[in-house]
């Protein structure tokens, strides 16, 4: 896990390509600019000068094992998991301004994933009668406690991203999951 204090790596994946660059590095291993392209449907130029920046940010690195020539050129995340706390930015204003950006972005991807599933047509959405979930509950508690219950949702979480995959001849697909705890009032 590598824990973000540096306002300049916030910065660097305060994009919604980047932050998209790093989800399918992390799904799907290294690749190179022109298999992300194909993926993300943005042009090569584009996704090569994200992954510059991601690189210099020292979110990702090249993976040169992985070239065949010397032109082919294969990246990787430096971390599986990214985390950071708002509070590490407190007492700097352009830190916590960029820390404020990227949080806003991340409810706007979490909550657009969601809303995808909501608008696929019945008929995809019938492929899954009993996983697809929404949950929510109001609880009382101190900052400590909100801690503790965030490490105990988070470590269910990580359970399932990295449990090992049974060869059962089971299609498995792509699930986006996330959980949130935030002051707030009915």
């Amino acid at each position: 896990m590598s824990q973000i204090t540096d306002s300049r790596v916030l910065a660097a994946m305060a994009h919604p390509v980047r932050r998209r660059l790093l989800d399918l590095l992390k799904l799907d291993g290294a690749g190179t600019a022109s298999a992300l392209a194909q993926r993300t449907g943005e042009a090569v130029g584009n996704v090569s000068h994200h992954l510059r920046a991601l690189a210099a940010a020292g979110l990702i690195e090249e993976a040169p094992e992985l070239a065949r020539d010397r032109r082919e050129r294969w990246w990787r995340r430096t971390s599986e998991k990214l985390c950071w706390s708002s509070a590490d930015f407190a007492e700097d204003a352009a830190g916590e301004a960029i820390a404020r950006a990227l949080e806003s972005l991340n409810l706007e991807r979490q909550v657009g994933h969601v809303r995808r599933w909501a608008d696929q047509p019945q008929s995809e959405q019938e492929r899954w009668q009993r996983g697809p979930f929404s949950t929510e509950t109001w609880i009382q508690a101190t900052d400590d406690e909100l801690a503790q219950f965030a490490a105990e949702i988070i470590a269910v979480m990580d359970k399932w991203a990295e449990r090992d995959i049974p060869d059962d001849g089971q299609e498995r697909a792509t699930v986006f999951t996330f959980a949130r705890g935030v002051p707030g009032q009915p």
